[in-house]
């Protein structure tokens, strides 16, 4: 059995399900007692579970085969609560773990990239058999916008005009996890989840006209104001400022050799996002 944290969220939920099309039986630890049934209808075993809260996750782990983990996004605690998590895990025996980053964590600019980075360092050192994931952005983040491009005819871009980001389908940073939690040769690998090409704002919006059949803009918007004060707000504003002066794009070549296929491109994506008649 494979354990998944924050399986409730977009991010575990997927690799849940590409665990589960493999035959994978998946525990699925969530925080909150809300129902979950979109993770009981792919037939998970669903535990409550608080990465950031004290808790016996070595008995969690207990004769698991291996954990995929996914830290809450721009969560301050991640770089100290993942080294906690990686002893539980060793504590437990695991034969494998599988560490949810990012691409580029030494950007430490970004706070977020910086504890993803520290966490990496003590998952080299903590004794546990390990593999990294290192995801680019995601298309999916632009569903919203594609409605909302609909109904204005405007693609706003906090990261300008002019970098682009290589876009990942989240279907096939899922896929790659599965590979990474189930097959063999790969420990003390870091694996880089890149979609196949940069796109910039512009280029996003001529690609979302072709889907809706209308005239889309890229419109920069340009941050105001006083710097936020918040953890989560400093991840946002540290990220989009460096989007906007350097991109953030990558190889696609590691993804495609995980896959063995090409990763879906961003037109793919919005294919397959419904938009209103």
């Amino acid at each position: 059995m494979i354990v998944v944290t924050a399986a409730g969220g977009p991010t575990g939920t997927a690799v849940v399900r590409a665990l589960r099309e493999r035959g994978e039986a998946v525990r699925a630890v969530v925080a909150g007692r809300k129902p979950r049934p979109e993770l009981e209808e792919l037939g998970a075993e669903v535990v409550l579970g608080e990465l950031t809260q004290p808790q016996p996750w070595r008995d969690l782990l207990a004769g698991m085969d291996a954990l995929y983990l996914i830290w809450p996004n721009f969560h301050p605690d991640e770089g100290d609560g993942a080294r906690a998590i990686f002893a539980e895990a060793r504590r437990a025996g695991l034969p494998r773990l599988v560490y949810h980053s990012v691409l580029r964590p030494q950007a430490r600019v970004m706070p977020h990239h910086a504890a993803k980075d520290r966490a990496e360092e003590a998952l080299d050192v903590s004794g546990v058999p390990w593999r990294v994931l290192q995801p680019c952005a995601y298309a999916d983040n632009f569903d919203d916008a594609l409605a909302e491009a609909q109904r204005t005819g405007v693609l706003q871009s906090r990261w300008g005009l002019r970098q682009g980001q290589s876009l990942v389908d989240l279907r096939d940073v899922a896929e790659a996890a599965a590979v990474l939690l189930t097959e063999d040769g790969l420990d003390r690998g870091t694996f880089e989840a890149v979609g196949p090409e940069p796109l910039t704002a512009p280029r996003l919006a001529e690609l979302m006209a072709d889907r809706l059949g209308r005239e889309v803009r890229a419109e920069d918007l340009v941050p105001h104001g006083d710097a936020p004060t918040s953890y989560a707000g400093r991840c946002l504003r540290s990220m989009f400022d460096h989007y906007r002066a350097h991109g953030f794009a990558g190889s696609p070549r590691v993804l495609t050799d995980l896959l063995g296929r090409a990763p879906r491109t961003f037109a793919e994506r919005l294919a397959d996002v419904e938009v209103a008649a």
